[in-house]
C-alpha cells in the first residue's frame, strides 16, 4: 500500500476526503454576494448546478459577522447573516440535499471578534453569546491571555488559541452542529496558516465532514528586479504538501502553486507547465488526490483582484484544470456572470471529464510544451491542448470533443 492509499484509508475512516476522487467543486459566491439575497439566489441555481455535475458547493461564511462578507465572525451559533436568514439557508441546503449536491461550510476559526473589552481594553471577551470565552481563548500575540500562536498572526483582531482544550472542545461541538443540525457536509478551512495543521486534523477526525479543504496561501517565488515568476516553484508546493501531511492527509488544499504558474503560463509561457521531472509543476504533480485546483476565487479575483487570472485566458485555464488530475473548482463569476457561452463551455468540459471518468488521481503524460503550446494525454482517454500553437493528436482514433479560444479536447 503506498502512502496515498494509506491516507485514503484513514480519510475514509475519519472523514475529510471522498475516496473516489471524482469531485468537482463550485465556489458559490464572490466578494459582493453579501449585498444580495444570496441564499435565495443560489436556491434558484441548484438544479443547474446538479445537472452540470458539481458534487460540492462552497458557500460563504454563514455566521453572524462584523464584516458583511463573513470573515470577522462573532456569534458562531447565529446563522442570520448578510447572505440571508437561517430559514433561507436551510431551504437552500434542503434543496441541495434533494439534488445530491453537498454543501461546504466556510469555517473561519483562526480569529473571532469579541463582544466586550478585556483587561487590556481590547474586544477579546465573548460575554453574552454562545461559546462565551474569556481572554484565555485568545493568543498572547494578539492581545489575549492564552498561549503564543501556533501559526501566523491575523493582524488587528483576536486570534483564537487552539492549544486550549476548552477552545477545541467548543469548536468541535460547533462543527458537529453545522453538520448534524444545519446540514453542511463538507468544510473549507479559512486562513490555515494561522494555526497548526494538527488542529485541523483533530477537527476533521471529530466532526467527520465528507470532504475538507484548507486555504494555505503562501506567496510564490519571484525574482528581482522585474519580479518575474520563477520557473521552479518546488519549495512553494512543498509547503502546501507539508501542511496536508500534517493534517494526516485528511484535508486537501487549494493548489495555489498551480494557479500561480498557470496564470503566467497562458500569457505565452506555456513551457512553465512541465517541471524538470516531466510532471505538472503544482501540488497536482506531487499529490493530486489532495490538490484542489482553481483559477480564481473571491480574494484573487472578484472586486478585490489581489492576484487575478488573465480575463482573456479563462477558458484555457478551465481546459487545463478540468481535464487534469486534482479536484477542480469553478468560480461563480465565470459560471454565471460572464454570459451563457462561457457557462456552457465550462459545463461541456465538466461533462467530458465525467464521461471519460477523469478523476483526481488520473495519470498524465505531457506531450509537448513550448511558449505557445501545451499538450497532454490523461489516462489514455483524453487528449488536450492549450495555447495559440497549432496541434492535434496524430492517432486517428482521437475525436474532437470540445474546442474554443486557444484550447481543444479530444477523446477516443
Amino acid at each position: 500500500m503506498d502512502s496515498d492509499d494509506k491516507f485514503e484509508e484513514q480519510a475514509a475512516r475519519d472523514g475529510g476526503i471522498i475516496k473516489n476522487g471524482r469531485e468537482i467543486l463550485f465556489q458559490a459566491f464572490n466578494w459582493e454576494s453579501n449585498k444580495n439575497n444570496w441564499w435565495s439566489n443560489l436556491e434558484e441555481k441548484v438544479t443547474d448546478l446538479a445537472e452540470s455535475g458539481f458534487t460540492s458547493v462552497w458557500l460563504p461564511p454563514p455566521t453572524q459577522s462584523l464584516s458583511r462578507e463573513g470573515y470577522l465572525p462573532q456569534n458562531l451559533y447565529c446563522l442570520d447573516s448578510c447572505y440571508g436568514s437561517l430559514h433561507e439557508l436551510k431551504l437552500l441546503l434542503h434543496k441541495m440535499s434533494e439534488h445530491n449536491v453537498r454543501a461546504m461550510a466556510d469555517v473561519v476559526i483562526n480569529h473571532r471578534i469579541g463582544t466586550t473589552k478585556g483587561s487590556n481594553g481590547m474586544y477579546n471577551r465573548y460575554d453574552g453569546i454562545p461559546i462565551s470565552w474569556d481572554e484565555h481563548a485568545v493568543t498572547s500575540c494578539s492581545g489575549g491571555k492564552g498561549n503564543k500562536s501556533t501559526g501566523d498572526n491575523f493582524d488587528g483582531v483576536p486570534n483564537i488559541d487552539h492549544t486550549q482544550p476548552f477552545v477545541r472542545k467548543d469548536i468541535i461541538e460547533w462543527l458537529i452542529w453545522l453538520r448534524k443540525s444545519i446540514g453542511f457536509q463538507d468544510f473549507r478551512f479559512d486562513f490555515t496558516k494561522g494555526y497548526a495543521a494538527k488542529f485541523v486534523k483533530e477537527y476533521i477526525e471529530e466532526s467527520k465532514p465528507l470532504f475538507a479543504v484548507g486555504e494555505y496561501w503562501d506567496s510564490c517565488e519571484y525574482s528581482p528586479p522585474d519580479y518575474r515568476l520563477n520557473y521552479n516553484q518546488d519549495s512553494h508546493r512543498q509547503k502546501i504538501i507539508n501542511w496536508i501531511d500534517s493534517t494526516g492527509g485528511l484535508c486537501a488544499a487549494f493548489d495555489f502553486t498551480t494557479k500561480g504558474i498557470l496564470q503566467e503560463a497562458v500569457k505565452g509561457e506555456l513551457w512553465r507547465l512541465r517541471d524538470p521531472e516531466g510532471k505538472p509543476p503544482g501540488v497536482m504533480g506531487w499529490w493530486p488526490s489532495r490538490s484542489v485546483t482553481f483559477i480564481e476565487n473571491h480574494d484573487t479575483g472578484s472586486t478585490q483582484g489581489h492576484w487575478p487570472f488573465p480575463s482573456d485566458h479563462i477558458m484555457e485555464g478551465y481546459a487545463y484544470i478540468l481535464t487534469h488530475p486534482g479536484i477542480p473548482t469553478v468560480f461563480y463569476d465565470h459560471f454565471y456572470d460572464q454570459g451563457v457561452p462561457l457557462h456552457d463551455e465550462i459545463a461541456k468540459l465538466m461533462q467530458i471529464r465525467k464521461c471519460q471518468d477523469i478523476h483526481s488521481r488520473s495519470s498524465i503524460k505531457i506531450l509537448e510544451v513550448r511558449s505557445d503550446l501545451y499538450s497532454a494525454i490523461i489516462d489514455d482517454k483524453l487528449c488536450m491542448k492549450i495555447g495559440d500553437g497549432s496541434w492535434c493528436p496524430s492517432d486517428p482514433e482521437w475525436r474532437l470533443a470540445a474546442s474554443g479560444d486557444r484550447y481543444a479536447v479530444w477523446h477516443k
